[in-house]
Formats: structure tokens, sequence, C-alpha cells
């Protein structure tokens, strides 16, 4: 452990909140907190990511600080809810995990609607990748899309390996299934045509949709949901998908032989970010950094492959296990990180057009 991250330990007395993580003492430092507020209400994905945060993060921090966290189930991306909650001022929750985009969206106008977390200087924080944070978020989790296959589908020949071998219906023929939304999908088909990771953004839609053209007969499945893709790989329906990673190892994890393609995975990070306005922000701020403690991190992946943040988390991580988280570093080296400006701009075109090629 890194010496910020012995610094840190020394001013806190270790709670055994989570077995083998460090936890924060209850000292002076949390009185003002109490004074303030008894509980904050965070949005969470609600599932395994409610069950792990309850016993990495909620509890612990509860009996750190005395302070109830609240994990709450919300749409994939609350970015309504949290625009009408900031106006009325009136706060369901106080805090929530969003994605990239969605932080760009609350925050792009006149008004903002997320607090700056001015965790910058924090010891802990302050180790974090740049490339994980913003001036309204701290990221919490890396998710990312990669190409799954049904291993039996390929005995005795090759596997894909890539994006180009997903749009190569000749050489790799199949059942394939694809997402019924362009996010992900336009910037696969380009890296499946030869585009360069560094050149996908601002991406070609003409040149896309002219590789999705080639494919488009081949693809017996467009999905709506994880649930359904995840489905259909444990059923064997189809033979490749591109999918978020998640899915494709819950499918593993119910004795499908599911293989995963990291190559050129598409990663994008959910952040933790604070409703503007609301009276606990201070205590989310706690809450925040509470999450970052790398040792912490470590313990999600007792439930899943969690995509950890903090860099050092992996110093505690099981390497078997390592490997499988989206934030490895070798895969985020790999990997083409989603361009939030970009899907903040162009989300409403590029839907209609993927419509209306679905349609055609």
């Amino acid at each position: 452990m890194g010496n910020n991250i012995n610094n840190w330990s020394r001013r806190s007395v270790l709670k055994a909140g989570v077995a083998g993580a460090v936890a924060l003492s209850t000292t002076s430092m949390w009185s003002s907190l109490r004074a303030q507020t008894k509980r904050i209400v965070v949005r969470d994905d609600g599932g395994v990511y409610t069950k792990a945060y309850t016993e990495v993060f909620y509890r612990p921090f509860q009996e750190a600080t005395g302070i109830e966290v609240i994990g709450v189930q919300a749409n994939a991306e609350p970015t309504a809810q949290i625009l009408s909650m900031v106006d009325a001022g009136a706060y369901t929750w106080d805090m929530a995990k969003i994605s990239q985009p969605a932080i760009r969206m609350l925050t792009q106008g006149q008004k903002k609607y997320l607090e700056p977390h001015g965790l910058g200087n924090d010891p802990i924080v302050s180790v974090m990748p740049e490339h994980f944070m913003s001036e309204y978020g701290v990221g919490t989790n890396v998710y990312s899309t990669v190409l799954a296959y049904r291993k039996d589908a390929f005995e005795g020949r090759q596997a894909p390996t890539s994006w180009k071998d997903f749009y190569d219906v000749e050489g790799f023929p199949g059942r394939r299934a694809l997402r019924r939304h362009p996010f992900d999908t336009i910037e696969q088909a380009l890296l499946a045509d030869g585009v360069a990771i560094a050149n996908v953004y601002p991406c070609d839609l003409e040149r896309a949709f002219s590789a999705l053209d080639r494919i488009k007969n081949d693809v017996s499945v467009f999905w709506t949901s994880g649930a359904q893709v995840e489905q259909l790989l444990v059923s064997g329906e189809v033979d490749m998908v591109p999918v978020w990673v998640s899915r494709a190892q819950s499918a593993r994890s119910s004795n499908a032989p599911v293989g995963i393609v990291w190559d050129q995975n598409i990663w994008g990070l959910d952040s933790w970010a604070i409703l503007a306005g609301t009276p606990n922000a201070e205590a989310c701020r706690e809450f925040i950094k509470f999450t970052c403690d790398p040792k912490r991190q470590a313990e999600l992946t007792k439930y899943f492959p969690a995509g950890v943040t903090h860099p050092q988390a992996f110093d505690f991580i099981d390497p078997k296990v390592a490997v499988d988280c989206p934030s490895y570093p070798d895969h985020i080296a790999k990997g083409l990180p989603i361009d939030a400006q970009y899907w903040t701009e162009k989300q409403s075109a590029a839907l209609e057009r993927y419509n209306a090629w679905l349609l055609s």
C-alpha cells in the first residue's frame, strides 16, 4: 500500500466492517457530519451492485460515522429524475452513480444540476487516474462492451478474436446478435472496418452503416436488454454477440461455454455525483472518499469482477480475478474509451438513423 494510504491509516482506527477492508474510524472528523445529517440516499444500479455496495460501502460507512446510507435502484440513466429533483429542491436522493454522458448533460448548461466534488486534493482521491475523474464526478466503476461467443460453436475451427471477425460472415459463419441501439454498435462497426482506436471519434456514420449493411442479413436477434442477451448465450441461441462483459461473465458462471474477446473492448465509466443543492453534500463527499480506498474497492471483487477505479486496488485482488475486471490495466490499454461528449451531442441523430436502418 502506498504512502498516501499508510498516512491515512495512521489517522484512522481500523474497523472490521468488511473482512479485510480498511474502515475509517469514528473520530472528531465526523462530528460535524453527525450534526448535519443521519442519512444519505444514493442511487445505484440495484441487483449485485446494491448487495456489494451494502456490504463494502454502505454498512461500513454507517459503522464508521453513524450516518446511514440507503441505496436506491433507479433507471439506467436517471437524468430526468435528477433534473426534476434539483429544480423542485426536493431530494429523493442526495447523490447518484451515473455515466459520463449523464454528467455532461447535467452540467453543460448555465444551471448546473450537480455539485463540484472538490476532492482533487484528497490524499486518496488524488491518486485516481485522470481518465476516471471529472469536476463533477469521481469514477467508481468501469464497464465494458466486449465480443462474446459460444466456444462450442467454434470447436474445430478458429474462434473470433476481433470485431473484424464478427463482421466477417464468410470467414466466421454463425448466428449473430446485435444491440438494438447505436451506442457501442457504431464504434464496433468502425473498428471492424479498420478504423484505428485513436480515430473512431468523431464517428464516420456513413462508413459505420456501410459496414453494418454487410452483416444485417446475418443478424438473428437485435437485443434490447442485458438479461435477454445473457439468456441467448446460456441457451446457445446465438454464437457471437457484442455485450456488456458482466452479462457474458454471468452466463459463463452459469456454466455456459462462453469466450470473451477483450481486445478493442469499448469501455465507459460510472461516477459518484452529488446532486446540486442537496443539504447533505458534505456527508456525500466523505462517503465518496470512503469508497475510494483501494483495499475497500478490492473487496467488491468478492461479489463480481468489479471495474475498480483506484489503481492500487489491484494490489489486493487475486490475479486470477483481476484479469476479469474491466479496469484491468491491460484491458484499458487495449480498449476504446467512450467519448461522452460525442454521444451527448450526437445520440439523437444516431438513434434516428439507426432506427431507420433497422426498418430498411
